[in-house]
């Protein structure tokens, strides 16, 4: 199995040559991208340990948003321009080739990240009470249960072993449709991050509160989706608009539900100290 067959020469001489002579206010911002991934999740997975709970997440956004990062992360590694970064290794210096995979360690890094959000949702999710959904007077109450959680880890387990199983055979009998792969791999993650908050904002807005959701996180990342966005997009150039188009979407949704956070979280602690004065003018 050769992952480095089907790339054309002359794009493997521009990607090294491009690699010999890296921008530095790019290289810094790189860095500072892929620390401030791995420390934006850090808030979420602190809320769900400290909490005891995954109440408030949605499952939907749990399934979404891994099968969406393992797409995305699937993306990177067999989209031409990556995979000649990775074939320049073997002649640029080392320190040229991991100022080049800093994109590849930046999405990986972010699937990474996810997937423990989604094994933390599977571990706390509350077993003696099932997470509420829509409630309608008149109707009974639909419950996310335990066994919902249990489908959501399992359908996120399939869908990676799709991805590698799909990936692995291209490589070692169609190498060159791998580029064709890899649009599909980033239209599928972009489709997916454009309805993976949306079952979030929608369960949010009718649990009237964050839960166990992280509004430091969503602080972090959504300026940084488009930071992070923006870096992709001058690192990859045009034809990777199928990687850096996902977290631009990303951004905009997360952001939505950001606003909608703070709002809920301003009301309660409104209504918080609103029933501290009723207590205190009684007493």
């Amino acid at each position: 199995m050769d992952y480095f067959s089907g790339l054309a020469t002359d794009l493997e001489n521009s990607r090294c040559e491009k690699l010999q002579s890296p921008s530095y206010l790019n290289l810094c911002l790189s860095i500072f991208i892929l620390l401030g991934i791995l420390f934006s999740y850090l808030p979420q997975h602190y809320r769900i340990i400290a909490r005891g709970t995954s109440e408030g997440i949605s499952p939907y956004f749990i399934l979404l948003g891994t099968t969406s990062g393992t797409c995305a992360f699937a993306n990177i590694l067999v989209l031409p321009a990556s995979r000649a970064d990775v074939a320049c290794c073997k002649t640029v210096s080392t320190f040229e080739c991991t100022a080049g995979l800093l994109g590849i360690a930046q999405v990986g890094v972010q699937w990474s990240c996810f997937t423990i959000i989604m094994l933390l949702f599977l571990v706390f999710f509350p077993r003696e009470q099932s997470l509420p959904t829509d409630e309608v007077e008149g109707e009974d109450k639909q419950s996310y249960t335990w066994r919902t959680a249990v489908t959501v880890a399992f359908l996120c387990l399939f869908h990676g072993l799709a991805i590698i199983i799909i990936s692995a055979t291209l490589i070692i009998s169609r190498p060159n449709h791998l580029g064709n792969w890899a649009n599909i791999l980033g239209l599928t993650a972009t489709a997916l991050a454009a309805i993976q908050y949306l079952p979030q904002i929608w369960m949010t807005y009718k649990l009237g509160h964050v839960g166990s959701l992280s509004i430091p996180m969503m602080l972090i990342q959504t300026p940084g989706s488009f930071v992070w966005s923006a870096s992709l997009a001058a690192r990859l150039g045009i034809e990777g608009w199928s990687t850096w188009g996902v977290f631009l979407v990303t951004g905009c949704l997360q952001g939505c539900l950001l606003v909608m956070g703070i709002i809920f979280e301003l009301k309660a602690r409104r209504q918080i100290e609103e029933d501290n004065d009723l207590v205190s003018r009684l007493s």
